[in-house]
């Protein structure tokens, strides 16, 4: 039996190929929109890729599960609760296939949302009466379980008591050497405690989940619910994608290339200018109102969450290469409307007029902290857990409809936790106006690394 984990860092998302050398067998779970390193790792054992499974309709990725049915002929597989606009074969509780010595039986294990699945993985050369592994799609994480408030038509607690019964019904009694393998690691919006490990066991989760604490299903229920951390706006579109099904990547359109002239035009008819370059590329100049977000990072979640999945993209990179990389990830969330690129980067910008950000040091930042307004655009918890006294807590994703409390005439200096999110918010800072606005030089961890004072308060709710 080959079972084989593929990572995406950007995305925080594992998929999974299983395979049968003696059938020459093989299935996919929870495939990302591109499809071809199955492919590649299909032909390099010699499997044929009969089968592919969604663990539930993923919020946060396009899946290639059609694609896979399309270029390879496999059936896809969904749990019994799915409703779906393309055939699929209906997964109920104990219902299995088999494919030479493996063995995949499913768990209907609804919560993180009604259609959930997790599925037993059996290498009957080792053993027909004990599972190896469990693929837990976002049911159970590594230090987490799923956030319950995907389905429009049910409440988070109604989910949450779902999820007790789907864990402590159906996973946990699987006994504590069998390894987990969910479809998300640490970084996921869809859970909010994941520790870095890539695979587990019941046994380490019993132990090391926070969530499995709980004494009871009330209590679980209540730890869940509360805090929750704020669901993307691409979220409920994603979902709904996959559904109906995203439609092949090689169908998108090529891109555009674009004279300076030509973009200028387009971005002022409404097209946001992104630029994916290295942030002190970004800092040193850039086209003025571009936003930045660099591909060093969650690159494509970040896209999604600040400008949605319908706005008319502009790209700016470095090369080619990192061009069609941006397009790749974008298009993994579901931004397809990506119509132009600067044809030769910023080199081909040459004298025409161009912004730039400055960088300040923390030193330097508390040395003028009452002529800066500082903006903290961490999340809650992490500013609960330490942050400059009277700076503006403004996390990322809701920035942009914050900025009307700050005073346009003042400097600006804004800071995260390491510096990836603030040089996307210093973007969009200046992009709403803001004349003086400075990045923080190593965030939040330089000021503390400093010794710089540093206070802890817990928010008060509205």
């Amino acid at each position: 039996m080959i079972l084989k984990q593929f990572y995406l860092p950007c995305l925080a998302h594992a998929s999974y190929l299983i395979g049968d050398e003696s059938s020459a067998t093989a299935a996919v779970v929870d495939p990302q929109r591109d499809i071809d390193q199955y492919l590649a790792f299909a032909r390099e054992h010699a499997l044929q890729i009969r089968h592919v499974f969604l663990t539930h309709f993923h919020a946060d990725f396009l899946a290639g599960h059609l694609e896979l049915r399309d270029r390879v002929g496999a059936t896809i597989y969904l749990g019994a609760a799915a409703k779906a606009d393309y055939a699929f074969t209906p997964l109920r509780d104990g219902e299995v296939l088999e494919f030479g010595r493996v063995r995949l039986k499913i768990l209907e294990t609804p919560g993180h949302t009604p259609e959930s699945i997790s599925i037993l993985v059996y290498d009957l050369n080792a053993a027909d009466s004990r599972p190896h592994a469990v693929l837990t799609g976002d049911t159970l994480f590594i230090g987490d379980v799923g956030r319950p408030d995907l389905a429009p038509d049910l409440t988070p607690q109604q989910l949450a008591a779902m999820l007790y019964d789907s864990l402590y019904q159906k996973l946990i009694p699987l006994g504590d050497d069998v390894e987990v393998w969910p479809a998300h690691g640490a970084g996921s919006l869809c859970g909010k405690s994941m520790r870095a490990e890539l695979q587990s066991t019941i046994g380490q989760e019993r132990a090391l989940n926070y969530a499995l604490r709980a004494r009871s299903k009330e209590e679980f229920v209540r730890l869940l619910t509360a805090e929750l951390p704020e669901r993307p706006g691409y979220f409920a579109l994603d979902a709904a994608i996959n559904r109906s099904g995203a439609p092949a990547l090689t169908d998108l359109p090529p891109i555009a290339l674009l004279s300076p002239e030509e973009l200028i035009a387009k971005q002022a008819a409404g097209a946001v200018v992104l630029d994916t370059r290295p942030a002190p590329q970004f800092f040193a100049g850039h086209i003025p109102g571009a936003v930045h977000i660099a591909l060093a990072g969650q690159y494509a979640s970040w896209a999604a969450t600040i400008l949605g999945l319908d706005k008319e993209i502009i790209l700016v990179a470095e090369d080619e290469e990192q061009l069609d990389q941006s397009r790749t990830r974008l298009a993994r969330v579901g931004i397809e409307r990506v119509i132009g690129a600067l044809d030769g980067g910023m080199q081909s910008w040459g004298s025409r007029k161009m912004a730039a950000i400055d960088q300040i040091s923390v030193e330097d930042l508390h040395r003028q902290l009452t002529d800066i307004q500082v903006i903290d655009v961490r999340r809650e918890s992490e500013w609960e857990e330490g942050h400059i006294e009277g700076a503006h807590l403004m996390a990322l994703h809701v920035l942009e409809t914050k900025l009307a409390s700050l005073d346009r005439d003042r400097p600006v200096a804004v800071h995260c936790k390491g510096g990836y999110r603030s040089a996307i918010a210093a973007s969009l800072v200046q992009r709403a106006g803001f004349q003086n606005v400075r990045n923080v030089t190593g965030g939040f961890d330089a000021w503390r690394a400093c010794g710089l004072p540093e206070i802890r308060e817990k928010l008060v709710s509205a």
